[in-house]
């Protein structure tokens, strides 16, 4: 083979590592993954769980009120928006009312329109002053914790009196100095581990705000009130 190209590719002439060694160093790969997940996610949870509580109350106090949950996030946090936001529509659950939740990041026209016309960073944010009222919730994902399209939505919040909750990883971001009424922090750069807690808090999130509301509903029949 030409010198020239030895010191271009070399990777075409070095000695290649045997099939049992990549298996070794695959597996050992997932066990590490496994293993920093299983550990976050005791940790996160131990810490938040107080937090992750009170961010349930907020909702579920919402919902009393006959507010909504509006849900935002880019990339795959927009993925998680929409899980969101049907979970709490189409609960899997026998017996659970559907709650009322919009998904800002559905829909496809408006968010190619409002970027191109005016900017990425107003998506949200035109949709939520369309639909977002007053005692509604406000609930954006971001795995760095400094999308500037969650960042100006929820500013807008606050002036609608719409209340805000976060998801964020790492350190939070601009997120976590951005005055929301909860934000929820997973302590980590990896931006999977990030998802991951993020699906596992969405989860808790949904089955401790029914379980507030159907507490609520019991209370209600044991007085004798309809509900």
């Amino acid at each position: 083979m030409d010198h020239r190209l030895e010191s271009l590719y070399p990777f075409l002439v070095a000695e290649r590592p045997e099939r049992d060694d990549i298996e070794t160093s695959l597996l050992a790969s997932i066990a590490s993954k496994a293993k920093d997940h299983a550990r976050l996610h005791s940790t996160f949870f131990e810490a938040e769980a107080k937090a992750i509580l009170a961010t349930a109350r907020t909702i579920a106090s919402c919902y009393r009120s006959g507010g909504k949950l509006i849900v935002m996030g880019n990339g795959g946090s927009s993925c998680d928006a929409a899980h969101v936001v049907v979970e709490f529509l189409h609960p899997v659950t026998a017996g659970r009312p559907s709650l009322p939740a919009l998904d800002l990041t559905s829909d496809t026209a408006m968010l190619t329109a409002v970027g191109n016309d005016i900017g990425y960073e107003h998506v949200f944010l035109r949709q939520l002053v369309a639909h977002g009222r007053p005692g509604d919730c406000l609930l954006g994902l971001s795995t760095s914790g400094n999308s500037r399209s969650l960042l100006v939505a929820f500013a807008k919040a606050r002036e609608l009196s719409i209340t805000t909750i976060g998801l964020a990883g790492g350190d939070g971001g601009l997120m976590q100095s951005a005055e929301l009424d909860h934000c929820l922090i997973v302590p980590t750069t990896s931006i999977h581990r990030t998802q991951e807690c993020h699906v596992t808090t969405y989860h808790i999130l949904w089955d401790l705000v029914h379980t507030l509301l159907a507490d609520d509903r019991g209370s209600a029949a044991g007085r004798g009130e309809t509900t």
